[in-house]
This record gives structure tokens, sequence and C-alpha cells, in this order.
């Protein structure tokens, strides 16, 4: 069974839920705990949705606003729908694949 897994990036929200609406001050904060990163590159953090984060970015945000990973980085997950054919039946399994090799058979000279 496929699963189709999603996440979403709550920075923003924690920072409105702690009283901080400026992504700016932010970089002192992380600069306090040895992240050095620009207010750009702050302003992008908050902003978006990163697809890579240093794990010494997330421990340095965990500690700021006192949450864990999971409440930076909700993760969800659920299964794919299984897709129907035009006749509405459920695929079946595929064929299995025959992985023996083919005995040669020589064949007489002319």
């Amino acid at each position: 069974m496929k699963r189709k897994v999603g996440y979403s990036w709550r920075l923003r929200e924690i920072m409105a839920q702690n009283g901080m609406f400026a992504t700016t001050d932010l970089v002192p904060l992380l600069s306090d705990r040895g992240i050095k990163l620009s207010a750009s590159q702050v302003h992008r953090l908050v902003t978006g949705t990163p697809e890579r984060l240093s794990l010494q970015v997330l421990a340095a945000l965990c500690d700021i606003f006192e949450v864990t990973p999971t409440d930076l980085v909700p993760v969800e997950a659920q299964n794919a729908g299984v897709r129907k054919t035009a006749s509405d039946d459920v695929p079946g399994p595929p064929p299995p694949v025959n992985l023996r090799p083919k005995r040669a058979r020589p064949t007489p000279e002319g």
C-alpha cells in the first residue's frame, strides 16, 4: 500500500503565538545559539516552507520557542487511493516476472 506523506511549516504561526511578528526579531535569538543567518535568510525561513533544514537550525528554533520538532513540522500521512480502471474494476497485482534465463537451443548448421 502506497502512502502519501506531506508536512506543514508552522514557524510563522508559532512566532505569532509568542508575540513575535517581525522576522528580524529572530536573527539575534538564532545568533545567540550559534546560528548565523542573514535577515533575508531568516525572512525566507519564516515566510516560506523549507525543503531542506539543518538539524542545528531546527534545534535552535525548538529551544527559542520551547516546542518540539513535531510542533514546528507536523506530518500528515494517508494511504494513497487505489486508482480505478475505466470498467470500475480494481486493478490486480502486476503479473510475475520470470527472471530465469532461457536455455540456449543449438540449431544445426546448414
